[in-house]
Order: structure tokens, then C-alpha cells, then sequence
């Protein structure tokens, strides 16, 4: 007689088959960053997911950040943090050492790409032109080296899918003059996930996904319409560090892409939970033209 735990692994497997048949041959794009970047096993299960997903036809595409290790960076080299709304203030020195942390994450996680024998290729948004910004001014303010993207073009990066390489790229932009700023992660994998006209976008961080209520861990949404976050919104139940994070998701939807996932990247193997399940673990929301769980089934 065949053991349970085998029956229960095929179910597993053949619930994964429509969303494979779906979905391969298609651009996901993965926003990578928090504190599952800071705890090297959980940083290779993370890997492993994306390499995974290139190996069943997806076409992944990693964005990440590095502001917890740029912060460790900071405190060890003791330079001064300094925030304006929610803003990393970036002066010279600081802008070169962004650089150099968030270059040195990036080979990091393409050598662990190399080492489950799938090619990767680290760039930044300098290359190729990528991502083009302005200097950003909150409210007026001048905090430096950080930009607001201006446009993004991304034939490097598919070409580089074409070649069969997984691109991870790191937020940088340049401006009409050249010089380097630094660049949200979030909106930088929306603005790169719109050019690419990506299937999905998903963001790996520390929230476990939208709550209905904002104090209730275990309120988290499975799926939600555009219009239906626009409404939480306005009532206020999403606000704080998640509104951008939401708007950003708003701001792509309408621009093309069709489903946006965000998860907690601290949960092992988060990704593929989220992706080959009907329920998932944290939350997609969708264009208003697609349907929930498109099997049809809770």
C-alpha cells in the first residue's frame, strides 16, 4: 500500500499543473528584499523557488534591495543615518557606498543562481539604460542621490531572458546628466514588471500579505480587485509603511500587468506556496478584468 505523505505529495504536485500550464513561457518578475535577505538559508530557499520556476517554463526576473544590509554597512563603517519621510537622506559618500552593498548582495545572489546550474546575470538599472530618473524632492525637500523613475527600457533585460539567462537586478537609475541615484525596489520592479510586460509580480518582505483588519495577523485577504484595495484606502485599513507598496501595485495593474502577489519572504518556500497553490499564503490582487482563483476552486 502507498504511504499517505507520497499520496499527499502527488496532490500537491498536480495542483501545481494548471498554474504551470498557465503560466509558462510567461515573465514573472520578483521583488526580493527585508529580512529574508539577511538569513543565508532562507536566502538560498528563496533561490531555489526562482530557479525552480525557470526550470518548469516561467521566465523569473529578480529586483531586490539591500536596505537592512546597506544599514549594517553604515553602522560598520560609521557614517550617519539619516531619514526625511520614510527617505534615505544620500549624500555622495553615502550614494557610494549604496553601490558597493547592494553590488556586492547582487553577485551574492547570483552566485547562489550559478550554483543550481542555471545562468544568472547581475545587473543594475545603469546598465543598458535601464531605468532613466530624476532627482526625487519630497514636499521640496533635497535628500540627495534619490531618484523617481522617470522611464524604464528594458531590451537588456530581454535579451538577457532570450539568451536564457535569470536576470537580478539592483535598484540604481541614472539622470539626464548621468549621475547615479538610488531607487526604491519596490517601485523600480513595478516600473520594470510594466515594461516587461510581466504576467506577475510578486513582493517578498516582511508583511505576511493585506489585512482587513490592520491588528488581526490572521485577517490577511487571499485575493483582492483593484477597486476593492482603492476602497480599503479610503477607509483607511491600509495605510503606513504598506500604502505605497499598495499604490505601486495599483499604478502597475493599470498598466498592464495582471496579478501581483505579496507575501512574507520569511515563510520557507513562500514563493511557490503562493504560485502553485489555489489559496496561497498571502495575498494577490488582480486587474479588474481577471478572475479569482482562476480554477474556480477555494
Amino acid at each position: 500500500m502507498v504511504k499517505q505523505k507520497y499520496l499527499d505529495k502527488a496532490e500537491i504536485l498536480i495542483e501545481a499543473l494548471p498554474y504551470i500550464q498557465r503560466f509558462s513561457g510567461k515573465i514573472i518578475v520578483i521583488k526580493y528584499g527585508g529580512s529574508a535577505m539577511l538569513d543565508d538559508e532562507l536566502k538560498m530557499k528563496v533561490i531555489k523557488d526562482a530557479v525552480l520556476l525557470k526550470l518548469v517554463g516561467f521566465k523569473p526576473v529578480i529586483v531586490h534591495g539591500g536596505g537592512k544590509e546597506i544599514n549594517r554597512w553604515v553602522d560598520k563603517v560609521g557614517m550617519e543615518h539619516e531619514f526625511i519621510d520614510g527617505f534615505r537622506v544620500t549624500d555622495g559618500d553615502t550614494m557610494e557606498l549604496v553601490e558597493m552593498v547592494l553590488s556586492k548582495v547582487n553577485k551574492d545572489l547570483v552566485a547562489k543562481v550559478q550554483s543550481l546550474g542555471v545562468n544568472a546575470a547581475g545587473i543594475s538599472g545603469k546598465d543598458g539604460g535601464l531605468i532613466k530618473v530624476k532627482k526625487k524632492m519630497p514636499e521640496g525637500k533635497d535628500i540627495g542621490f534619490v531618484g523617481d523613475i522617470v522611464s524604464v527600457d528594458t531590451k537588456l533585460v530581454e535579451d538577457l531572458i532570450e539568451k536564457d539567462f535569470l536576470p537580478v537586478i539592483f535598484p540604481l537609475g541614472m539622470d539626464d546628466e548621468f549621475n547615479t541615484y538610488n531607487v526604491n525596489a519596490d517601485e523600480a520592479a513595478a516600473a520594470i514588471a510594466t515594461g516587461l510586460n510581466a504576467e506577475k509580480l510578486v513582493y517578498l518582505s516582511d508583511v505576511e500579505g493585506v489585512r482587513e483588519d490592520p491588528d488581526d495577523p490572521e485577517s490577511v485577504l487571499s485575493e483582492l480587485f483593484v477597486h476593492e484595495a482603492e476602497e480599503l484606502i479610503e477607509k483607511g485599513v491600509i495605510s503606513g509603511g504598506m500604502l505605497p507598496k499598495i499604490q505601486n501595485c495599483i499604478d502597475a495593474l493599470k498598466g498592464g500587468i495582471t496579478r501581483i502577489h505579496i507575501m512574507d519572504g520569511r515563510i520557507p518556500h513562500s514563493l511557490l506556496l503562493e504560485i502553485f497553490t489555489n489559496k496561497g499564503i498571502g495575498t494577490a490582487i488582480l486587474s479588474d478584468e481577471e478572475e479569482k482563483y482562476w480554477d474556480g476552486k477555494h
